[in-house]
């Protein structure tokens, strides 16, 4: 049976804070847990938090590919980019919600390293055979809404291979590749909200994911460039596109 459980009890988190003591001192973990953080306590006590009297500043200083970008209602500007850590999303990930003014959250430098840390950090004290996911939300490009993803992992896998296996009509399955760490970060996402306080959650019940710290972690989950088919958003590909053909025209003119 699938359990997923608050973690209740755990204070404000600050930079320098031990994330290790917290979560095993409020929490009775069971082999097999595994415990899904929201990626904003582990910035905080990684001392991500930065100020930034200009968030916009912020996102540039965190991105290192313009994906698309559309002018708002308001007069403001969205900006999907590819931040440092390959992930394509919304304001690169920079966050000013529940941080003081003139304060912006960044993501942790090593997602897979800080869930690693923690995944080692709560094996030993509590003598548990844990896997641990770090989530962050973002947007899915074609759908409305956003969900919780998984930005780190450790002590679990993050896909559940299911390539060369049979359905059950005994047709094999070519593609069939669940990211069951995305699945149980959105599974945290419900019980842990945005605004409850409760920023980790124990998904109990799928112990047959957990295993040995060297499982590859989320990095993993990042598609290779190689195999993007949308690389750019719609006009950004349109005009680089129109680009590329006026400069091939403009070369066959000189030519000629």
């Amino acid at each position: 049976m699938l359990q997923v459980a608050v973690i209740e009890g755990l204070p404000e988190v600050s930079a320098g804070d031990d994330l290790v003591a917290l979560i095993a001192e409020a929490a009775e973990l069971e082999d097999g847990d595994i415990l899904v953080v929201t990626s904003k306590i582990v910035s905080k006590s990684e001392g991500r938090m930065v100020a930034a009297d200009d968030r916009e500043q912020a996102i540039t200083d965190e991105t290192v590919r313009v994906v698309a970008t559309r002018a708002t209602a308001n007069g403001g500007l969205t900006r999907i980019v590819e931040n440092r850590l390959g992930i394509i999303s919304a304001a690169a990930g920079v966050d000013a919600s529940n941080t003081p003014d003139g304060t912006v959250l960044l993501l942790p430098l090593d997602p897979d390293g800080s869930a690693r840390a923690l995944c080692v950090g709560l094996r030993e004290a509590t003598g548990a055979s844990v896997g641990v996911i770090i989530s962050d939300t973002l947007g899915r490009a074609w759908r409305q809404g956003q969900t919780d993803v998984a930005i780190g992992a450790a002590g679990l896998q993050v896909f559940d291979d299911l390539r060369g296996s049979l359905d059950n009509a005994g047709k094999p399955l070519a593609v069939t590749m669940p990211c069951v760490a995305d699945e149980i970060a959105s599974a945290g996402d419900l019980v842990k909200g945005k605004t409850s306080g409760n920023p980790v959650a124990v998904v109990r019940g799928l112990g047959r994911l957990v295993g040995d710290l060297d499982l590859p972690g989320a990095a993993t989950i990042v598609r290779p460039v190689e195999e993007d088919m949308f690389r750019t958003g719609t006009d950004e590909s349109y005009d680089e596109g129109y680009r590329d053909g006026f400069a091939e025209g403009q070369a066959e003119a000189v030519g000629s």
